[in-house]
């Protein structure tokens, strides 16, 4: 028998799991049901890509179904090292609550430090309160001033729900985890992954060691251009942070109505010739 003939003698026997095509040294013995039923089968199958899949569209699910009413909301990183008698707190604690007097939910980490002054301030002003932690070795759960949260097990499906439901983003003074949110930020506007989103930064001492480094290296080396340096506002004036942002969406819902408006009038154009 030649070896195209053993080949193909070889791809009859074949098994399917679902959608999925397997031959060969490939096939499993049992079925999908049997492994199912079977309660004395190994656990290990828990911890296999194709269940954790299952948990990542899950933690999709109660993310979008936790979020999906939410008002228009802010979403603001900043330090968990930040004690309460630090400045930063104050001024967060202040954001917090000029947000929710101006009508906006407040989205953190949920952790200590700027995100707990955050979601207090907003929490004592009445306003919508919402921390999305996350599974860390090290990590506390949940501050006591969000009113409405979600622990999540990856970082990539936080990082979603951040974006998704956010009109804008605050960076407070922080480490490597707010700078990581604050450059994906950038990153999704300057690609027009996300549209007429407000990045803005507290705290001009702060920050200008790191914008400098942005203007006299990145720029100078043509890593980036001068409109990229546009898409972030460096402010120490919290009435400047939440009026930019009140601005921004209003502009938002001018420019949906009027998408909304043109929609209508074509599908008004194109009725007549669909009859």
């Amino acid at each position: 028998m030649s070896l195209a003939n053993k080949r193909t003698d070889e791809q009859r026997t074949e098994q399917h799991r679902g959608p999925v095509l397997m031959r060969g040294d490939q096939i499993k013995s049992g079925t999908t049901d049997q492994r199912l039923l079977d309660s004395r089968g190994p656990s290990d199958w828990v911890h296999t890509d194709p269940w954790r899949v299952m948990r990542i569209q899950s933690e999709f699910v109660e993310g979008f179904g936790l979020l999906a009413e939410l008002p228009a909301a802010v979403s603001v990183f900043g330090s968990a090292r930040t004690p309460r008698d630090h400045p930063d707190y104050a001024a967060a604690v202040a954001l917090g609550t000029t947000l929710a007097k101006a009508g906006f939910a407040v989205i953190t980490g949920g952790g200590p430090g700027v995100m707990e002054a955050v979601n207090r301030g907003a929490s004592e002003a009445g306003g919508v309160s919402v921390g999305l932690g996350i599974e860390l070795p090290f990590e506390q759960g949940l501050n006591d001033w969000v009113d409405l949260g979600v622990n999540f097990r990856y970082f990539f499906v936080r990082k979603t729900m951040f974006v998704k439901y956010a009109q804008a983003f605050v960076i407070m003074p922080g480490g490597f985890g707010t700078l990581d949110e604050m450059f994906e930020a950038l990153t999704l506007v300057q690609t027009n992954k996300v549209t007429r989103f407000p990045v803005i930064l507290y705290g001009t001492q702060y920050w200008q060691g790191l914008i400098d480094w942005i203007r006299n290296s990145m720029l100078a080396e043509g890593k980036v251009g001068e409109a990229d340096l546009e898409l972030l506002t460096v402010t120490d004036d919290i009435d400047e942070i939440v009026g930019r942002i009140v601005a921004s969406a209003g502009t938002r819902s001018e420019q949906a109505v009027a998408e909304s408006r043109a929609v209508a009038q074509d599908a008004r154009a194109i009725a007549p010739d669909a009859e």
